[in-house]
């Protein structure tokens, strides 16, 4: 049996010289142009130029409109925050909301135990029926003082009419004696009652002015009871006051945040029981200073929140600020002392919210990235 490398060749070895020759013969070619690639993947080619061209399109478009926008990523959510904290001390006795929760204007947030004040006002009000009863009781002082001053002039009136008929008396006394139809005895008693009436008419004078002068003294005890009244109101009128702030009430719409308030504690006047933030709320978008070239109030703003990026919400811009935000500082910088380096300011800038979603929680601090159309 003969051995394996004596074995006849195959019968298609001369095709494997043909393909061999083939491939001599395409080496020998020189190399394809592009066209001719181009040519050859005409189809591959077609759909490559469209592709570049639908890219360059699309970035022009796209350059075209954000130019007209400018954006930043330092914003934030803003709003007029503050403590909610009771006017008068005393214990908590209710708290009647929780934590994040809307209150309206009005509602009551916490209240403050009432006894001390209501006793208070009770004091008060007797306070000012004392202050009543004392101008009343001077008022009919007054009144029986003037019916005495009319008595007082009434007397005199009497004693002027006296003392006329003791003059004239003792006038026609008088002439008689000098007549001699007329006795000593009886010129000197006409004389003797004109003393007396003279003396009588002296004496109501005097209390007729005792009287009038006891009218302004009395008038003057009267304004300063009026006085004392006035006094007691006002002090019914706190204690009244102090009496409402035992109810610590919503000033206006908002959410509940951060309660420390609770039944039992003791709380003094000014010491914080919750914060409270407002409805009322807006973006803060702190711009590089070079990119307010262009923008004015009025102008409208995409922004997107970063808790809800698959939100897009509208603005306007309200107002920018004048100047940066590190003039306003706590350490402001100061460019005048040491090695100056330039640094690029950012200007703060408000855009109020056209419509707040209401399905979800918004609050000072969240992030947005706005973008603003200035041209």
């Amino acid at each position: 049996m003969p051995r394996p490398e004596q074995l006849p060749p195959p019968k298609d070895r001369p095709k494997d010289r043909q393909s061999g020759d083939k491939q001599q013969e395409a080496a020998a070619k020189p190399p394809s142009s592009l066209r001719d690639r181009l040519r050859d993947h005409w189809r591959l080619a077609s759909v490559a130029a469209c592709l570049l061209l639908v890219a360059v399109i699309g970035g022009l478009a796209y350059w075209l409109s954000v130019r007209n926008y400018e954006s930043t990523d330092d914003a934030f959510i803003a709003a007029r925050s503050f403590s909610v904290a009771p006017k008068v001390g005393g214990y908590v006795t209710d708290v009647p909301v929780t934590d994040n929760q809307h209150v309206n204007a009005g509602e009551v947030l916490a209240r403050i135990d009432d006894r001390d004040y209501k006793i208070a006002v009770n004091q008060a009000r007797a306070q000012v029926a004392v202050a009543q009863a004392n101008i009343d009781n001077i008022q009919a002082q007054i009144d029986s003082q003037h019916e005495q001053i009319k008595q007082a002039q009434a007397q005199l009136d009497q004693a002027k009419a006296q003392l006329q008929f003791a003059q004239e008396e003792e006038a026609r006394a008088k002439d008689l004696v000098e007549k001699g139809a007329g006795t000593v005895q009886r010129e000197q008693q006409t004389r003797s009652d004109l003393q007396s009436q003279q003396a009588n008419g002296t004496r109501a004078n005097a209390a007729l002015i005792a009287a009038q002068l006891g009218i302004k003294t009395l008038e003057a005890q009267l304004e300063s009871a009026r006085a004392s009244l006035q006094q007691a109101q006002a002090q019914l009128d706190q204690a009244d006051l102090n009496l409402q702030y035992t109810r610590v009430m919503a000033a206006q719409s908002g959410r509940v945040v951060k309660l420390s308030g609770a039944v039992g504690t003791f709380s003094t006047a000014g010491q914080s029981l919750m914060m409270f933030v407002p409805d009322e709320v807006w973006i803060i978008a702190n711009y590089k200073e070079t990119q307010l070239r262009d923008m004015r109030p009025g102008q409208p703003v995409e922004f997107t929140i970063d808790a809800y990026p698959g939100r897009k919400l509208t603005g306007h811009v309200d107002s920018v600020q004048a100047g940066s935000g590190t003039a306003f500082s706590l350490l402001p910088a100061e460019n005048a002392t040491g090695n100056y380096v330039k640094v690029v300011q950012r200007v703060p800038v408000k855009i109020v919210v056209d419509h707040w979603p209401s399905d979800v929680a918004i609050g000072p601090g969240m992030s947005v990235v706005p973008w603003t159309r200035v041209r």
